[in-house]
């Protein structure tokens, strides 16, 4: 699933280094971000995209050719703001993206099915996985771009399209907070019989937090697995524009 862009885009793509535009997850501990998400539903990839590829991403948030759909959060009582879905073929850099950290991600998602008493595996390739999604008629791309400008946020939420779910997203930021925009912290809360808790999850540029799409397994006090539904936001910004990738992993009916 590749793409060709044009334009002023294009030269932005074609001029970031190699390294760039293929980010090294092998430099990251695995072992402690999968105990993260087992301890808190997220973690954080620090600098997982340098500041070229974020802006030459953000870039492309005005090109409607890249986009199936616009959502304006307002008129559907989600916060304030817009996201754009990607149209297939994705952008390079995003379908890369998708593409490497499934296969990390994918042995935490089927520890977590078993914690949990589900029977569903996840394939280790994410292709397969898309096949998976495209049989059960969840067909169209679900990468996306959302913008916020001063007063925007968005509300709690869960991003389900179908039946078939991949436990796990990435969200990576790609404007700078505090000279691109101030505010817009990134919140994530958990729901389970007799406790609540909210976290504000702190993020530069080119970092990306790895969070739970729905819900995940957490140890209980008698030492069994107890089920935590989980929701993630944004917070009002208060100044300037704030741009984020997101990527998830099944696609949307």
């Amino acid at each position: 699933m590749k793409v060709s862009l044009e334009g002023g885009a294009a030269r932005a793509m074609k001029a970031l280094p190699a390294k760039a535009t293929m980010p090294d997850l092998a430099r990251f501990d695995w072992t402690a971000i999968a105990q993260s998400l087992d301890t808190h539903g997220h973690a954080v990839l620090h600098r997982l995209l340098d500041p070229q590829p974020c802006e030459a991403l953000a870039s492309l948030y005005g090109r409607d050719e890249r986009y199936r759909t616009t959502i304006v959060m307002a008129r559907h009582g989600f916060g304030r703001g817009e996201y754009r879905y990607f149209a297939y073929p994705l952008p390079s850099l995003v379908d890369r993206l998708r593409h490497t950290l499934y296969p990390r991600l994918a042995p935490i998602a089927n520890d977590w099915n078993r914690k949990l008493g589900i029977g569903e595996s996840y394939p280790p390739e994410l292709d397969t996985f898309l096949q998976q999604c495209h049989l059960a008629g969840q067909t169209r791309p679900t990468p996306l771009i959302l913008e916020y400008g001063k007063g925007d946020y968005n509300c709690l939420h869960q991003d389900l399209y179908g039946d078939r779910v991949f436990p796990l997203q990435v969200a990576i930021l790609l404007s700078t907070p505090g000279q691109d925009f101030e505010g817009g912290e990134f919140v994530m809360t958990e729901n389970s019989p007799g406790f609540r808790r909210a976290d504000v999850v702190a993020l530069n540029q080119g970092d990306a937090v790895i969070f739970t799409v729905n819900q995940r397994p957490a140890a209980n006090a008698r030492g069994g697995t107890r089920r935590v539904t989980m929701r993630h936001g944004v917070s009002v910004v208060r100044r300037g524009r704030r741009h984020t990738l997101g990527v998830i992993f099944h696609d949307s009916r």
